[in-house]
């Protein structure tokens, strides 16, 4: 049987998802509307007599009238009876509460001449502050169904159906030619609407029981908003989240971090050897490893955002920072990403899907990466422990805790700087401005909590999982394979080296390991940038770091550990700190790791883009390999530029 095609419409914040959760439940996916970079969320459920619906989920938008990419989208829909995703009905989602404003949006669709259903949600909260209308009266005057419910706890989802039923089995009229509805008329005489819907609304009794007394959100929005108790309650606020983030996270992390390795293992031991063994071992388990091992940060940061959201306090949020971050090019929105970037990239760009003007979410999804996540903390301590001498700063500062705190400074003012540069060069049609409802205070639903995770964590998985697991894969045949002449040369004089006392046979093991590494196609790579990076203080072992740190910044400190032929875990094993400020460059006879070298170093990794997981993560918010590659560009620029800078004034 053919499904019926439904949609629903709403002001942001009028209940719309929740309604959605509670009609498809599971039964959802979300896809890109064909030829635009934005999403569109559809279900799936059943009436009686087995009548299949799609449910489709228009962006939330206050008007017809476009000021994003997002309301653009549902009016090019709605008025094109050809489009993919014409609905054959519209479910106009009203917050009761604010039914006048929220009626404006309905007097637009219902001139569109597609069927309509009109439901007044929250009807608990209208209980509670004694608001009533008369609903045969309502019907009446808009000569449409309207039904009253609460999507929250299901209250008036069977009437729903029925109703939706009742209005796909009238036969409708279709023209399948576009109609002449324009942008002007559809939104023209905002203020005789409103006159009208007033008009209405007391033909219908609709009415509010006076009070002197103020409401529970009031009362915490005294101390929620206020200009400065709200700043420090929401820096509290997200000091407990991000400690909770790191501490609960990090033993789901590291087991599932030792499960990979510990499977990657029992491959090699008992897989019969040979190169598809290898590509299982180290390959595709450590690629598949790489996108799992984010799902406990991603899933606990997600929950918090989620409670944050479902209980009315992040809209707050927005509106306390929006003037902070404006100047900037970004908007309040911006904040929440920028701060959780500091965890992991990967989750802070999931996280600008909050964010419905398109040029302030591109903006903040470029500048993201720059905060100092903490994949680059272990780069940062080797580093550290390299170049910066143990001292006290006054008596009383360590120096290295000094030098990793203007690290983390330093990627802030650079999201500052770049913000303000996109800023500039991003063109976009309209004003950019923030129009945000503030939702009553109320106690999260966790089924609506729970389906919006689900969605998040399959959609990280799934689709960012295929990138990163396709790169993973050609990095190590990068790394595993080189040209037979050169390795089988380069291990035969290690061999002699051996045979003639010269080292010993673990010596020898090391030695082939990174041998292998630096005739391997990575390492050949390394030695043709060489002169390169030379200008920024580094050889060709770096080179080979900075290659194959692109899979996740981490790695340059596996690379050093291989390359200088030490254990990896550099903590406990000294010898690798030992052997780098050892390490002379054969040219100069000069040491390789200076405190130049070292800085210049950290810098590089401070700014590059270092992560393809996060190119990934990007590539499919945006959907477009064009801004992925911009953020590439421009962020290994701003390391090379500033690594040079320094290097070439300080050495």
């Amino acid at each position: 049987m053919k499904k019926r095609k439904v949609a629903l419409i709403g002001n942001p914040n009028a209940g719309k998802s929740t309604l959605f959760n509670q009609l498809t439940g599971l039964n959802q996916q979300v896809g890109n509307f064909p030829g635009v970079t934005v999403d569109k969320k559809t279900g799936h459920f059943t009436l009686d007599e087995n009548i299949p619906v799609k449910l489709i989920d228009l962006p939330g938008t206050y008007s017809l009238k476009p000021h994003s990419k997002d309301e653009e989208l549902v009016f090019d829909l709605l008025k094109d009876p050809t489009h993919k995703d014409y609905p054959e009905l519209i479910i106009v989602v009203v917050d009761f509460t604010n039914l006048e404003r929220n009626l404006l949006l309905y007097s637009q669709v219902a001139e569109l001449n597609i069927p309509c259903v009109l439901v007044c949600n929250m009807m608990d909260l209208a209980k509670n502050r004694s608001i009533s209308i008369d609903f045969k009266a309502l019907e009446k005057e808009l000569k449409a169904p309207v039904l009253a419910l609460t999507a929250k706890n299901g209250k008036g989802i069977t009437a729903l159906k029925a109703a939706i039923q009742q209005c796909l089995e009238q036969p409708i009229e279709k023209n399948l030619q576009k109609t002449t509805i324009s942008f002007d008329q559809i939104t023209a005489n905002t203020t005789e609407r409103y006159q009208q819907i007033k008009a209405l609304l007391s033909k219908c009794n609709y009415g509010i029981k006076s009070t002197t007394k103020l409401t529970t959100t009031q009362q915490l929005d005294r101390f929620l908003t206020h200009p400065v108790l709200g700043y420090l309650i929401f820096t509290l606020i997200l000091f407990l989240v991000f400690q909770a983030v790191f501490s609960f996270a990090e033993t789901p992390m590291d087991w599932i971090d030792g499960s990979f390795q510990n499977l990657s293992q029992w491959m090699k031991g008992n897989l019969p050897a040979g190169l598809f063994t290898d590509l299982l071992a180290e390959g595709i388990i450590p690629g598949i490893g790489g996108v799992v091992i984010f799902v406990p940060q991603i899933t606990l940061l997600f929950l918090f955002i989620a409670i944050l959201e479902e209980s009315g306090y992040m809209a707050r949020v927005v509106f306390m920072m929006d003037r902070l971050m404006r100047p900037l090019g970004l908007s309040g929105r911006s904040i929440v990403p920028l701060v959780s970037s500091v965890a992991c990239a990967i989750p802070a760009i999931m996280a600008t899907r909050t964010i419905s003007n398109w040029k302030d979410k591109i903006i903040t999804i470029m500048v993201a990466p720059l905060v100092s996540c903490s994949a680059r903390i272990p780069v940062y301590t080797l580093l550290i422990a390299l170049v910066i001498p143990d001292q006290r700063l006054f008596g009383i500062f360590n120096l290295k805790g000094l030098v990793l705190l203007a690290l983390y400074a330093l990627g802030f003012i650079a999201v500052i700087v770049s913000a303000v540069f996109f800023k500039s060069v991003i063109k976009q049609k309209g004003t950019s401005f923030l129009i945000l409802e503030l939702p009553e205070y109320r106690a999260p639903l966790w089924k609506n909590t729970l389906l919006t995770l689900w969605e998040k964590m399959k959609t990280f998985i799934w689709d960012a999982g295929k990138i990163i697991l396709a790169v993973s894969v050609v990095l190590w045949a990068l790394a595993s394979f080189g040209p037979a002449e050169a390795k089988s040369k380069a291990a035969l004089a290690i061999e002699n080296q051996f045979n003639s006392g010269e080292i010993s046979f673990i010596q020898k093991e090391k030695a082939l390991t990174a041998s292998a590494l630096e005739n391997s196609y990575i390492g050949i790579v390394g030695k043709a940038i060489e002169p390169a990076i030379q200008p920024l203080g580094y050889d060709w072992k770096i080179g080979i770091s900075l290659i194959t740190s692109f899979a996740a910044r981490e790695v340059f400190v596996g690379s050093m550990a291989t390359i200088y032929s030490v254990g990896e875990d550099f903590e406990e094993d000294r010898s690798l700190i030992d052997r780098m400020q050892n390490e002379v460059n054969a040219t100069t006879g000069k040491p390789v790791y200076t405190l130049a070298t070292g800085i210049s170093l950290m810098l590089f990794y401070a700014f590059a883009m270092q992560c393809m997981s996060t190119l990934a993560i990007v590539k499919r918010e945006t959907k477009s390999w064009k801004w992925p590659m911009i953020q590439l560009l421009y962020m290994t620029t701003l390391a090379y530029g500033s690594a040079l800078l320094f290097y070439q004034i300080f050495a």
